[in-house]
């Protein structure tokens, strides 16, 4: 199941009126609860049938997603860098860490941008773009959707 399934799901659910949907598949279990005009969902790798008990794995980073899709703003020279995934955005990669980012930094193609976790993973997206960051549209530990406007850079 990928992103674009899930979100449709998701807005079939808050429309249907249900209060809670259940779904399990081979390899991934998807809860959705709605109160209102809130919409929850809680998606997790469904349990696997193991022999042995498995060792204790270190918590380990996604490999990087694919970079943020990059889409200009009509009514200036800014460029509006988009989340590729939905998410909760972090703005820097541990809490006792620095930001990657300020409004005023430059940045080039390939530099990260922020962290998007998306089901316990934690997506590093880094500019398609070079130029400097002019502002920062999304909180920090805000969750995000996909497609939505990040961060709008000046590519001059």
């Amino acid at each position: 199941m990928d992103i674009k399934e899930i979100q449709n799901l998701i807005k079939f659910v808050a429309k249907s009126g249900a209060s809670e949907v259940k779904l399990e598949m081979d390899d991934i279990k998807i809860t959705i609860k709605t109160g209102g005009d809130d919409v929850v969902t809680y998606a997790q790798p469904a349990p696997v049938m193991m022999q042995q008990a498995p060792a204790q794995a270190a918590p380990q980073a996604a490999a990087p997603a694919a970079a943020a899709p990059v889409a200009p703003v009509e009514n200036n020279n800014y460029i509006t860098v988009k989340s590729p995934i939905i998410g909760t955005f972090y703005r820097k990669p541990a809490p006792d860490k620095p930001l990657f980012c300020e409004v005023g930094d430059s940045i080039k193609v390939g530099d990260t941008l922020c962290i998007i976790e998306a089901m316990k993973l934690f997506n590093e997206i880094e500019s398609e773009v070079s130029g400097t960051i002019v502002k920062i549209l999304v909180d920090d530990s805000s969750p995000v959707e996909f497609d939505q406007p990040l961060f709008l850079v000046d590519p001059s």
